[in-house]
């Protein structure tokens, strides 16, 4: 039935399906080429790499008149990228990974930052350190299977009783002020909720997803588009990854600068937050790896198998369709 509803919205999308922009290349004298990137959130500094490409000029010297835009409430930003309504867009790999299992022709370009930093948090004054501790807790979540999966699997291996815990879906609410409330504990993206979290003086124990198995040290968030647009327009993406790849160098490179930029262009959020969260982020962009954006099949084999194992994924994607390093610049 899942397959069958997310079939059905890609069918009704197409419908209505809008042609892609020509690719040009870069040119004073040419009109720059629009291009749409669909975010997966509102901004924040999982984006500062794209928004710095855009207010450095670095999409306009590769020809391209970049718009940003927000998720919309006709479908996931996967399905719009699938079926042209946005060129580009932000995900994750759990989310290409199920799209993809569902025969959703995207792909995945750059993984935005190189390792998992999302893990679950507890208020320090619960004393939950281990699983072990999760056993008579509520966990407040969004109600996702991978939750269940996630949660059953760290429990296991500390030998807990997945059915002491109290699952509640807390949805859009606020996870921090939750913990202070409702819940005991909660999964977050330390980037950004851990270091509000700091700026509250609210102290967190974190156990990190990518300790519970090395199968969920997977690429969150990354950047993607569409079979299509890859197959008629492979210029245009080799220009958009060029300044996408300079923007987030620049942000690694100067933090305090690209926090400024990010200010500018989300005046709605938090301009501390925003700092601190770019201080802490903009080494785990690129990490250990040998460039930013670079992805390996070994990831996402490992996190589709971890998925299949656990009846949580209908096939085994192939990763060769799922993900591609050949758009990223060269040196």
């Amino acid at each position: 039935m899942k397959k069958f509803l997310y079939i059905l919205v890609i069918l009704f999308l197409l419908s209505g399906c809008s042609t892609a922009p020509s690719s040009s290349s870069p040119s004073s004298s040419n009109p720059l080429t629009p291009v749409t990137v669909m975010l997966d959130w509102t901004p924040n500094t999982n984006h500062t790499g794209l928004f710095v490409a855009k207010d450095n000029g670095y999409f306009a010297q590769e020809g391209l008149d970049v718009q940003f835009v927000q998720p919309s409430s006709s479908g996931t930003v996967e399905q719009l990228v699938a079926v042209g309504k946005s060129d580009f867009g932000i995900s994750q790999q759990e989310q290409v990974t199920t799209a993809r299992a569902n025969d959703v022709p995207i792909i995945s370009l750059a993984a935005i930052i190189q390792h998992n930093t999302s893990g679950f948090a507890s208020l320090s004054t619960k004393n939950i350190h281990t699983a072990k501790d999760f056993e008579g807790r509520t966990y407040g979540g969004w109600g996702l299977p991978s939750e269940d999966a996630v949660l059953k699997a760290l429990m296991q291996k500390e030998n807990a009783d997945f059915s002491k815990i109290n699952m509640v879906n807390i949805g859009e609410a606020d996870q921090l002020t939750s913990l202070t409330k409702d819940i005991d504990l909660t999964w977050i993206f330390y980037g950004w909720t851990g270091i509000e979290a700091e700026l509250r003086n609210q102290p967190l124990d974190i156990l990190w997803l990518k300790d519970v198995d090395p199968a969920l040290d997977f690429y969150t968030p990354v950047v993607i588009t569409s079979e299509k647009m890859l197959q008629s327009q492979p210029d245009l993406v080799r220009h958009f990854m060029k300044a996408v790849s300079e923007g987030y160098q620049y942000a690694i490179g100067h933090p305090n600068e690209s926090a400024e930029i990010l200010i500018k262009n989300a005046p709605e959020a938090n301009p501390e937050l925003i700092r601190k969260s770019q201080a802490w982020l903009s080494p785990q962009y690129q990490a250990d790896a040998e460039k930013w954006g670079l992805q390996k099949t070994s990831v996402w084999e490992g996190y589709a198998k971890w998925l299949v194992d656990r009846s949580l994924l209908p096939k085994m994607v192939d990763p060769a369709k799922a993900f591609t390093n050949d758009f990223l610049p060269k040196s």
